[in-house]
Formats: structure tokens, C-alpha cells, sequence
């Protein structure tokens, strides 16, 4: 059953697979500073974190889920563009969904600067890796800690799984077969993906912006799945099954 994956989904399977084992049950946290991808300003990013990333998963149920997901959209899409524009696909729709979480974690950056700025607080110094104390009212010194938090946890906190890729693949398969209806947990009936599509997309723009994801990087989600949908709106006149 698993020689009959065509062979740039069945790869993608068996290395996520292989980095999973390795870096979860082998080397734990080793591998976690290397590959997840941290955001770029932050000292721990490294360039090739912007493909390793989407590689990393952080649960057996994280990696499960994403892996039998594109195991049911990706032959279908391999098939239809080929190996090359699959591979494109793949992966420009990962690196769209790092782009568009770190564009936010960047806006909300500056947010946090700024204010901690207006504060007198040196942030400058302390991006540098210097020991910058907290002045001011009590009130102000509270303000900047839970600042100083939010900072540090954008900073520290890595990005990692192959969602943002696989949902450019799923908003591909939506756009070429928007009639296909397809089941989905606590929904009775099949649903077409040209409905469930922009019904997803929308939820995960709205708890990527809230911040009430739940440690889930919703914005990557609609990252990858605008790639995903740009570059099969290009691609689809050109399919022969379209002409």
C-alpha cells in the first residue's frame, strides 16, 4: 500500500517520520534549537530553520494528523501537476506560512517595543543581551514585566510542523476540485471544500490575530493555504483536465 504513494508525498511521509523519531525519542531537545524555526530577529534563528521547520513536529498526534492529511490530498495533486509543480507547491506553501506568522509576530514585536520604550525601559540594550533592570511606578514595572514576557516569548518560542505546507496542498486541492466533498469531525454530512475552505481560513485568521490559537500557529495555516490557493489559480488553465 505504501509503494502505491506516488514518490515526492511518500518521501516527504518517510522523512518527516525519520526527523520525528530522531529528534523526539532519540536526541530530544537537541534538535529542537537547530531545526524548529524560531523567529528571525530572535538570537536563536538560524536561515536554514525556514525549511527544517517543516519538518519538526511536537506530539505523535501533531505529526499523525498532518502526515495522514496529506497522505489523502497529496496523490491526488501529485498526480494532477507533477512531481516539479507538487514540490513547488510543497514547500513555497511552507515558506508562506513562516512569512505570514512572523510578519505578525513582528507587528506585535513593535507593539511591545515601543511601549516598553515609552516606559524607559532600554529595549535596546537588553535585545543586545545586556541586564536591563525595570524602573519606575510599581505599576509600571508590572506593565514591563508582562511586556518583557511576551517579548521573550516570541522570541524563544519555536515554530514547527508541516501544517503551513500541508494546508497550501489542501487549498490547492479545493481550488482545482472545489466540488469535492469531503467529511470532517462533528460534521453529520460531506461538505464541499469550496465552502470549508474559506470557513477554515477565516477561524484561523481570526485566532491567529486574538491570540487565542492555543499555542496552534493559525497564521501559518492561512499562510500556506494562500500560496497554496495563488499558485493552483496560476497553474490550473495549464492542467490538461481543465482544458
Amino acid at each position: 500500500m505504501f509503494n502505491n504513494i506516488p514518490p515526492i508525498t511518500r518521501n516527504i511521509i518517510i522523512i518527516n517520520v525519520i526527523v520525528f523519531i530522531i529528534a523526539n525519542l532519540l536526541l530530544s531537545n537537541q534538535f529542537t534549537g537547530y531545526l524548529a524555526a524560531f523567529y528571525p530577529f530572535s538570537p536563536f534563528f538560524k536561515s536554514w530553520q525556514i525549511i527544517t521547520h517543516m519538518f519538526m513536529h511536537g506530539s505523535i498526534m501533531h505529526i499523525l494528523f498532518n502526515m495522514l492529511t496529506l497522505f489523502s490530498f497529496g496523490p491526488i495533486l501529485e498526480h494532477a501537476l507533477g512531481e516539479k509543480k507538487y514540490l513547488i507547491l510543497y514547500f513555497a506553501s511552507g515558506l508562506g506560512a513562516f512569512f505570514l506568522f512572523n510578519l505578525w509576530n513582528f507587528i506585535e514585536v513593535q507593539q511591545i517595543t515601543n511601549e516598553l520604550q515609552q516606559l524607559g525601559f532600554n529595549v535596546d540594550a537588553y535585545l543586545s543581551g545586556a541586564d536591563v533592570g525595570f524602573s519606575g511606578s510599581s505599576e509600571s514595572i508590572v506593565r514591563q514585566q508582562a511586556l518583557e514576557q511576551n517579548l521573550n516569548s516570541i522570541m524563544g518560542t519555536p515554530m514547527v510542523g508541516a501544517s503551513g505546507a500541508i494546508f497550501g496542498v489542501i487549498a490547492a486541492f479545493a481550488t482545482l476540485y472545489p466540488d469535492s466533498k469531503i467529511a470532517m469531525m462533528f460534521i453529520p454530512v460531506p461538505i464541499k471544500v469550496k465552502y470549508l475552505l474559506p470557513i477554515v481560513v477565516l477561524v484561523s485568521v481570526f485566532l491567529g490575530v486574538s491570540g487565542s490559537g492555543g499555542g496552534i500557529a493559525h497564521l501559518a495555516h492561512v499562510g500556506g493555504a494562500l500560496v497554496g490557493w495563488i499558485l493552483a489559480r496560476s497553474w490550473r488553465k495549464h492542467l490538461y483536465r481543465f482544458n
